[in-house]
């Protein structure tokens, strides 16, 4: 079943970090976006650039950019060289964005790398299990596969990399923008922006994302794939 909107939502997540005596409704939502050496740079510029139009159309987002193993420079699939200061703690966030990168270039940096990681691969799960809702885009989903956690879920993934996601179990969904739930995937670099709009409208609802599409002169594409 496709839909296109739906009321706004709140995280598991959301609620249990909030501080004592506060109220869900009246914390930002914590986007955490996670960037590593060898991501691309559309696939994270997009969602990032979507969520903090967001703020100015009245959603209560907060979107921060964050690093595995700590504060660092961060060298993009393109050459692009970033200063991301906030380390990657894997229960902080109510939404965490898991971009791609690098699937052309299997010995060098990039998501190939990412799946290699014991520790990454750990907190993604620890994530999973703490109610973060994961949202991974283009070969980034490959990472979340590699954790185990789309095995027997409908996601999608870049048109190139579809094969692997369903060899490793996934329920390979042909929409570019696939909504289970607490796992939600989109498919190659642009669709990173339709996964982003998407979770607005989810948690805001869509006058927000109205809002945004208008000032970024952008609608989002295709019909978003829901379990219902």
């Amino acid at each position: 079943m496709a839909t296109t909107a739906v009321g706004a939502s709140s995280s598991s997540a959301a609620a249990a970090a909030a501080a004592p005596g506060a109220s869900a409704e009246h914390r930002p939502t914590q986007v955490h976006i996670l960037v590593y050496d060898g991501a691309e740079e559309q696939d994270f510029i997009g969602p990032r650039d979507v969520f903090g139009h967001a703020v100015h159309a009245g959603g209560a987002v907060e979107t921060s950019l964050v690093r595995p193993g700590g504060p660092g420079e961060v060298t993009c699939a393109f050459g692009t060289k970033i200063l991301v200061d906030k380390e990657w703690k894997p229960t902080e966030a109510d939404i965490l964005v898991i971009p791609g990168g690098g699937w052309g270039n299997p010995d060098g940096p990039g998501i190939h790398t990412l799946r290699k990681s014991s520790s990454v691969l750990r907190n993604l799960r620890r994530a999973h299990h703490s109610g973060v809702v994961l949202a991974g885009l283009c070969t980034g989903v490959l990472a979340l596969s590699a954790a185990g956690l789309v095995r027997g879920r409908p996601c999608t993934t870049h048109h190139l990399t579809k094969d692997v996601l369903k060899q490793e179990g996934g329920e390979v969904v042909s929409a570019r923008v696939v909504d289970d739930g607490d796992l939600v995937t989109a498919a190659g670099v642009t669709s990173g922006l339709d996964l982003a709009l998407w979770l607005v409208t989810r948690e805001f609802g869509s006058p927000v994302t109205a809002g945004v599409e208008t000032v970024m002169e952008y609608e989002q594409r295709g019909a978003v794939w829901r379990r219902d």
